[in-house]
């Protein structure tokens, strides 16, 4: 990849419909991303990759000819370093195949409005599309002057802030002795690869588990259950009131935030305000968890902007303790390199101690 500054992001759209390849390439182009190739299916991207080198491909899922989730691993060995971005309606068939091209190494999805006259109009559809595409590239500064243009049409509940974490050095802080009463996982671009490496260490314990990854609604159900079949960890989308039950992990509906009532030992669900242009959101999981005190252990992992950093601040404060993702083994070290960065983590981890590490402190064998 380029070093920052010598050019922008260079993107390839894949979609069969050109109406929504225009509106999405001008989307892209207005943002200051250099879109290389605009293809209709996936064997056309394949042979656009012999002429251009892309940083990031948005690859859609149901096309003729070849389809996306059949092209994925094909453009993944000709660019093993591309990032691609699954773009799909939001049905529960496309939501499963999403979910299965992140476990085949896609770096991330998008919900796609179902009309052409929804994208054109989708403020939040292109917030979160130019968010995602420079995050994933690698390009900090032109992240920082996509945010200021879309701020200035996008609506005041998009999804997605996209704000990378500055550099800096990291100072860690004590880790404590206290038992572990409660585990909470915080994770988005990237985080599904991540939560199932994480959660699989995680089966057999005494603590309760709950885990906000931003989704939209159908992909949170899918993802909990996806959890459960391949880890065996017992997994379930919450509902309002479900209860916090040892050993047993509940999913943020993709819409609502998920809080805990430690007095109750329930969840509730919400739907204020987004926080961090996020719905569900890690902060209010993190600050109602911090009730717990020196017993609330929480886990940042993969994904941009900065959510879960004030959350993991409110624990913090409340004598619980943070885990932070590595940067090398983030697909985007914004979410966690956040929290690291303001010397919140007791433990800085690759994705693969991470687990092993958080069943320790929880005390399991």
């Amino acid at each position: 990849m380029s070093t920052i500054g010598q050019k922008h992001a260079r993107v390839m759209v894949v979609d069969d419909s050109a109406v929504v390849r225009g509106l999405i390439v001008r989307m892209l182009e207005k943002a200051g991303v250099e879109v290389i190739a605009s293809v209709a299916d996936g064997q056309q991207a394949l042979r656009a990759l012999e002429r251009h080198d892309p940083d990031v491909v948005v690859l859609d899922i149901e096309m003729p000819v070849m389809d996306g989730l059949t092209a994925l691993p094909q453009i993944m060995a000709k660019h093993p370093r591309v990032k691609v971005i699954m773009a799909s309606t939001l049905t529960e068939k496309n939501a499963s195949i999403s979910l299965k091209a992140m476990q085949l190494g896609a770096a991330d999805y998008i919900p796609k409005p179902t009309t052409a006259r929804d994208i054109s109009g989708g403020q939040d559809f292109q917030r979160e599309l130019v968010s995602k595409v420079l995050a994933l590239a690698g390009k900090p500064a032109n992240l920082a002057r996509a945010e200021s243009r879309a701020n200035a049409s996008a609506s005041a509940t998009s999804v997605f802030a996209p704000t990378m974490p500055a550099s800096g050095s990291i100072t860690l802080r004590p880790e404590t002795s206290s038992p572990i009463k409660i585990i909470a996982i915080g994770s988005s671009t990237g985080g599904p690869q991540a939560l199932f490496e994480v959660v699989r260490n995680l089966k057999g314990l005494q603590q309760p588990i709950v885990i906000t990854q931003h989704m939209p609604p159908t992909f949170t159900r899918i993802l909990a259950a996806n959890i459960e079949r391949q880890t065996e960890l017992p997994c379930k989308e919450a509902a309002d009131g479900d209860k916090l039950e040892p050993g047993k992990a509940l999913v943020a509906p993709g819409d609502y935030h998920m809080l805990v009532d430690k007095t109750t030992m329930t969840v509730k669900l919400t739907q204020t305000p987004p926080e961090n242009f996020c719905r569900p959101s890690v902060d209010p999981m993190f600050r109602s968890v911090a009730a717990f005190g020196s017993g609330a252990l929480g886990v940042v992992l993969t994904g941009m902007g900065h959510d879960g950093r004030e959350g993991s601040r409110v624990i913090c404060d409340a004598a619980g303790m943070i885990v932070a993702q590595d940067e090398k083994s983030s697909v985007v070290w914004g979410m966690p390199g956040a929290v690291a960065l303001a010397g919140l983590a007791s433990k800085v981890l690759p994705i693969g101690e991470i687990g092993a590490y958080v069943r320790r402190r929880a005390g399991g064998r």
